[in-house]
């Protein structure tokens, strides 16, 4: 029986199983039956084992299998019966019955030979199982047939996965298969038509599978030729010699193989051969005080050459005839020109829509850093924007907020109502501690912002350490809940985490509801006027000193908010607020101080220049965040008060 009807039986005989109830032979018997071939098995002749396992051995064939092929099944010397064993102590085995799986008895390691096919054999075996597996009851064991069957693509695997298909009740195993089953017919497909009608139905296909799969149909050889491209060729494209497509060496070298030219030995090579026959002062004639000049060398390699005592040498002006005389192509090492310009069209299609949805990817990763960037910034545009605060202790707000939901978890184990109570419980801790910073600090610092820098600065390093004593150095877990497990997949090239995109929509939340307190209550119009004018605004009744007051505790307090989101993917530690503040302050003044307008587009700006510049260099994001800083430098200066400038007497006009 040959390999292919072979394994067509291979793959069938599951499905008979499960579908007719067939009765099958005993398993010990059907191995008896064939003793000899699988006690000296080799690749020529386990076929026919194969086959009559498939055939008659029930569905303990496939476990059979793959227990020989893991060198698991042991012979008893007595009477040439098969069994699977187990041993504690390595010299008494308890015998399994291969039908059974019942202990049937004992045996001693003597007694016993251990089945070890060769590689040959476990690789015919491996190819066995695989057509087993893609209808095994496992999802596990039909995904693994699948990577193995990547791995190897063969012509008799085309058939029974398109078998297997038919009742395939995972929807990823059958995406999974459907993909196989187009490549492999792209590749073994039964006529020309078939296969390029399976490649040009492959262009929605954007893994990096179905491109790597593909692209090898497109490998292409070099050959020469003395009139016209070969006979027969899929010519790829005609190759001019001395230019980038083929040097004038490597185009001689191609001809030297071919035997349509004689091998240049070079120029060293020439000069050992002249050294070597040096002859009483001479070489071949011409003495060793004349071998000044090429044309006296030549000469005298021409002796040697014509007296046989050095190989034959090719001269400029022979190389150049030879090259001429022939030309040189690629070729396509798939025959077919309609599958490889089927193949072509289809990857150049896949190729552009990869491009396009990394762009996109690249455009959504920047939008979620942007999202991140402008919840930790928003609070301290409030707060620099209204009171002119260099606030150097922001970023350990944000690492306080984080903390707060890290110790909410350690007493609600359901982590979905663990994050809705951690978010109004880190507003109001760091909404106390904003207040309470700008009633013991902050207030007599006003109008002096280097002592206000070097003062918040200070008490940063202070939180920091008092973070380190009661929590430790190592990071702590701030596990988000289950429905953020995961990311929203478009396709194989764009996916977007659900915890960036809770993120995302947390920020689009607090800028609306920014944007109503400072528009539409009492509050905002206060700190509206308290930021264009506070002198005017104290005249009309407005008290500027509880303005901000509450206007610091409200910017720390969503900077608390912000912690806990960040905390959700980010390593919570005494430092996280540190690795943020230089970003925050960035956004603030690129957008415009005090501006919510204008820290949006700041972040929107940062977030999309970072994520850009790491793209160019993704193994060093230092170098991103350098370039990223002298880019807003340089932007500074052409605009230093941001994107949207705040307007007012007290925007500094």
């Amino acid at each position: 029986m040959g390999r292919s009807a072979m394994k067509g039986l291979l793959a069938a005989f599951v499905v008979w199983l499960a579908c007719l109830g067939v009765g099958w032979a005993d398993l010990q018997d059907v191995l008896q039956d064939n003793r000899a071939a699988i006690e000296k098995a080799s690749r020529k002749t386990v076929d026919a084992v194969l086959a009559d396992i498939a055939e008659r051995g029930g569905s303990e064939g496939a476990a059979f299998l793959e227990q020989w092929q893991d060198k698991a099944v042991w012979q008893r010397k007595a009477d040439g019966l098969f069994f699977y064993v187990e041993t504690d102590d390595k010299q008494t085995y308890q015998l399994i019955d291969v039908s059974s799986g019942a202990v049937v008895g004992e045996a001693g390691k003597r007694d016993l030979k251990n089945l070890k096919p060769n590689s040959g054999v476990r690789g015919v075996i491996g190819s066995a199982l695989v057509e087993f597996q893609l209808s095994d009851p496992e999802p596990r064991r039909r995904m693994a047939a699948l990577r193995a069957i990547e791995r190897r693509p063969d012509r008799s695997q085309l058939e029974p996965l398109r078998n297997s298909m038919v009742d395939e009740p995972d929807a990823e195993i059958k995406r999974r298969k459907e993909v196989l089953l187009a490549l492999l017919t792209v590749r073994f497909g039964a006529d020309i038509a078939e296969r390029v009608a399976a490649a040009e139905g492959m262009r929605d296909k954007l893994s990096l599978e179905t491109r790597a799969a593909l692209n090898p149909l497109l490998a292409t050889r070099r050959v020469v030729s003395i009139d016209g491209p070969p006979d027969d060729a899929n010519v790829a494209r005609k190759l001019r010699v001395g230019s980038e497509d083929l040097s004038e060496d490597a185009a001689y070298q191609m001809l030297v193989s071919a035997e349509l030219a004689l091998p240049d030995i070079g120029a060293e090579a020439r000069k050992a051969a002249l050294i070597a026959s040096i002859a009483e002062g001479a070489v071949g004639g011409v003495p060793v005080a004349e071998l000044d000049s090429d044309v006296a060398r030549e000469r005298a390699f021409a002796v040697l050459t014509a007296e046989g005592l050095a190989p034959p040498s090719v001269t400029a002006e022979e190389r150049e005839a030879a090259l001429r005389a022939h030309e040189f192509y690629e070729v396509y090492t798939e025959p077919s020109a309609e599958v490889t310009d089927a193949v072509q069209g289809t990857l150049g299609i896949i190729n552009q829509r990869v491009a396009f949805y990394q762009v996109l990817d690249l455009s959504l990763d920047g939008l979620s850093l942007a999202s991140i960037y402008f919840l930790a910034a928003i609070g301290l545009a409030i707060t620099f924007g209204v009171m002119g605060v260099i606030n150097m202790a922001h970023g350990e707000f944000i690492m306080m907020g984080a903390y707060t939901g890290y110790v909410v978890q350690l007493f609600v184990p359901d982590y979905t109502l663990s994050i809705l109570l951690a978010l109004p419980l880190a507003f109001a801790v760091t909404f106390g501690a904003g207040v309470a910073m700008e009633r013991l600090v902050i207030r007599w610092l006003y109008n002096r912002p280097l002592e206000t820098l070097l003062a918040t600065f200070g008490i940063s390093i202070a939180l920091q350490q008092l973070a380190k004593n009661i929590f430790g150095t190592q990071a702590r877990p701030l596990t988000s809940p289950a429905w953020l497990d995961g990311a929203w997949v478009m396709n194989d090239v764009v996916s977007v985490s659900y915890i960036r995109i809770a993120i995302f929509g947390l920020g689009l939340i607090f800028l609306f509801l920014l944007l109503f307190i400072l528009k539409r209550t009492r509050l905002g119009l206060e700190v509206r006027a308290v930021t264009q004018n506070p002198r005017m605004a104290a005249s009309m009744g407005i008290n500027p000193d509880k303005i901000n007051m509450l206007t610091f505790g409200l910017g720390s307090g969503i900077a608390g908010i912000a912690g806990v989101a960040i905390g959700l993917y980010a390593k919570v530690t005494s430092e996280l607020g540190s690795d943020y503040i230089v970003q925050s302050f960035m956004t603030v003044v690129v957008g415009g101080v005090g501006n919510i307008w204008g820290t949006l587009l700041g972040a929107t700006l940062i977030g999309f220049l970072q994520k850009w510049i790491e793209w160019f260099n993704p193994s060093n994001t230092l170098a991103a965040q350098t370039f990223m800083i002298v880019f807003i430098i340089i932007f500074i200066q052409f605009r230093p008060k941001g994107i949207i400038a705040l307007k007012g007497r007290a925007a500094g006009d």
